[in-house]
């Protein structure tokens, strides 16, 4: 037991970042709940199964952005 009976939410910001937050405590600007809560190990396990892409939102536009551009040139 990790001793910690806070209570926490999952948050994500805009870059689909993922973090957890107390309950009690308003979230910080830019960040929004994602619906789950419970005690801090049961939040970082539900961000363990959700977060499976660390690359922030826009980077992972940016990259699919480019492989569609390049994959219609290619086609030609």
């Amino acid at each position: 037991m990790d001793g910690d009976a806070q209570s926490y939410v999952v948050v994500l910001n805009d870059e689909e970042q993922y973090s957890i937050w107390p309950t009690e405590r308003d979230l910080p600007p830019g960040w929004r709940g994602d619906g789950v809560s419970g005690s801090k190990t049961e939040c970082l396990a539900h961000i363990g199964e959700v977060w499976t892409d660390m690359r922030p939102l826009s980077l992972r536009r940016a990259v699919e952005q480019t492989g569609s551009a390049a994959h219609s040139h290619s086609e030609g």
